[in-house]
């Protein structure tokens, strides 16, 4: 039985931790990756399948962090009044978004300028946070309508298209703006189905009280996943529905098999949201009674994923600076004015797949020290109320 008991979940812990470590390998390979900067990993017609499936273990990141958020604010307030609970989420999501605005915008680019802000994955959370503070309040079979509603249906507005319309887009189109003379802002990650996923999450939260049974609770997420991953098989069978772009049945079986798997990210489809949440149930129904060492390193990532997210960030790009100049390319243009796959001056650099999966793993040695370290201060230091906040 996982430790519930505890102040924390293990099982919570040991996910988050694997997630934000396999994140950090998409991001290695963003930096790194010679293939990166000539075309899209995930695109069936030029990858291969171990390109592809570098990029496509990825995807389940996002979705996993989102509905633990979620689930984490349910849990958060066990110990607060519903007020209390809102003021902490809509604290959180404002500082969320501001991060992402200014230390993670600089971190990705190393650009004083501020000319390219992406509106990724941290801004999401932030903005799905705020949103979520006025949702708690609701009846929690609203919430579950609510969530199941935006995750289910909100494919039905792909065909809708505002051109220029910047709320548009931050609801539910990835596009990018002029908001001054050389200074762009990308809205990579737009909320609509995101908040659903952490609204779901927050009314998942429930099963994971102490006085639910493990048994009971393990059964409702083994039948929550299985029945996620065999509607995603019955909709890619059906080929209509779920996803903007259909999939195409090559004559070669492996790139047929990529163009399944190739699921839609901005936003996410409900194919991808059934096949990434589909496995975060599977994982969090079978992963309670995992014990031992391994659990403990990722633990460790899992307890302060917040810290990991920005370190790791700027240390990737730091290396990249020196490989840069070591490859000829010269440091300087790792002062990136775009996202450093769109940068048209940096076709030609690069390093193969296994010297990206070599630099990831030395950045997850690296990082281990330090973050374990801020690990024990923050379980050391609770009265500090800051340390929730990273």
């Amino acid at each position: 039985m996982t430790s519930i008991n505890k102040t924390r979940i293990e099982s919570l812990d040991l996910l988050k931790g694997l997630v934000i470590v396999i994140m950090a390998l998409d991001h290695t390979r963003d930096y790194f990756h010679a293939a990166a900067f000539i075309f899209d990993p995930a695109d069936p017609t030029q990858s291969t399948l171990p390109i592809f499936f570098t990029r496509w273990i990825t995807d389940f990141c996002a979705p996993a962090f989102c509905f633990l958020a979620g689930l984490s604010a349910f849990l958060v307030g066990k110990r607060k009044s519903p007020a209390e609970l809102s003021g902490f989420l809509l604290k959180r999501g404002l500082w969320l978004v501001f991060i992402e605005l200014t230390i993670i915008t600089f971190g990705w680019h190393f650009d004083f300028h501020f000319r390219d802000i992406l509106l990724q994955v941290i801004w999401s959370l932030g903005i799905s946070m705020i949103l979520l503070a006025g949702l708690i309040h609701l009846p929690k079979t609203i919430i579950l309508i609510f969530s199941c509603v935006l995750i289910f249906g909100h494919n039905l507005l792909d065909t809708i298209h505002f051109d220029g319309n910047i709320l548009w887009s931050i609801l539910h189109e990835r596009n990018r703006f002029t908001f001054a003379d050389g200074h762009y802002f990308v809205t990579a990650y737009s909320l609509i189905p995101w908040v659903g996923v952490m609204s779901l999450g927050y009314r998942f939260g429930s099963l994971f009280d102490k006085s639910f049974e493990a048994v009971k609770r393990r059964k409702i997420l083994n039948t929550v996943g299985i029945s996620a991953i065999i509607l995603f098989f019955v909709l890619i069978g059906i080929n209509k529905y779920g996803d903007p772009v259909r999939w195409t049945n090559f004559d070669d079986s492996s790139k047929t098999l990529m163009s399944i798997l190739n699921v839609t990210k901005y936003p996410p489809s409900l194919l991808f949201l059934l096949m990434t949440l589909g496995a975060t149930f599977l994982f969090l129904a079978n992963a309670e009674n995992l014990k031992g060492k391994m659990v403990n390193f990722f633990c460790t990532f899992g307890r302060i994923p917040f810290f990991f997210y920005i370190l790791h960030i700027y240390l990737i790009h730091f290396i990249a600076l020196f490989v840069a100049g070591f490859t000829g390319f010269g440091w300087q243009k790792m002062i990136l004015p775009r996202f450093v796959t769109k940068v048209e001056e940096l076709k030609g650099y690069g390093l193969n797949l296994w010297m990206v999966y070599l630099i990831w793993i030395s950045v997850i040695i690296l990082l281990y020290p330090l973050c374990k370290k801020f690990d024990q201060y923050k379980q050391n230091h609770k009265e500090k109320w800051w340390l929730s906040y990273l």
